[in-house]
Parts: structure tokens; sequence; C-alpha cells
């Protein structure tokens, strides 16, 4: 299974355990009450969005990762397509900054 796969494969558990929320009031929810540990961010989202992920993220000291498309996003948790999600378990946390950030170094190496 390549990365990709796995890494919305991973996004899905997250959601179906209650461990992900998604959709930009509760992400922004969860990561000013804490509860976020990660924020993913679709590479497509608005220049708008991004920068206030962004912001907020770095003010509350929460990893975020800029990755995938919305279209891939929202299907991965099954819902409409999505620019923001946020994850609350550590578990799943740690293993999609592993999987995203092996995925950018990879695809930096191939040029």
């Amino acid at each position: 299974m390549d990365r990709n796969k796995k890494i919305l494969s991973l996004m899905g558990l997250a959601v179906r355990g209650r461990n992900l929320t998604s959709g930009e009031d509760q992400v922004l929810d969860a990561v000013r009450s804490g509860k976020a540990l990660l924020v993913v961010v679709a590479e497509d989202a608005s220049d708008n969005t991004k920068k206030l992920f962004n912001d907020k993220c770095t003010y509350y000291e929460v990893p975020i990762r800029m990755w995938g498309k919305r279209e891939e996003l929202g299907a991965a948790i099954g819902k409409e397509t999505r620019a923001s999600m946020a994850v609350t378990e550590p578990g799943f946390a740690k293993k999609l900054v592993t999987l995203i950030d092996e995925e950018d170094s990879s695809d930096e190496r191939m040029f």
C-alpha cells in the first residue's frame, strides 16, 4: 500500500474512532481548547484558510501539515470536501506526521 493510501486509511480510522474532527469551526475549537494534536490542511485550500490555520497552530503550538486535496480528505472521512481536519489522539497524530513527513522527504529526493 502506498503512503497516500495509508494516510487516507489512517484518517478514516481516526474519524470512525472519534479521534478526528473536520470543518473550519470544529478544527479551530479543537486547536483553541488544546485537544488538537495535529492539524492537516489541504494543499488546495484557499490562501486565507492556510494562513488562518498556520497562524492559530503557531500561536497554540499545534503541529500543522499541508497535505492532500480537499476531495481526498473528504472522501477519506466519508464527508464532502474538507479543507482542514484536526487529529485528537496521540497515536494517530504521531503516525500521520511520520507518514506525511516521510512522503515529503521522498518527494524532494526525486528532484
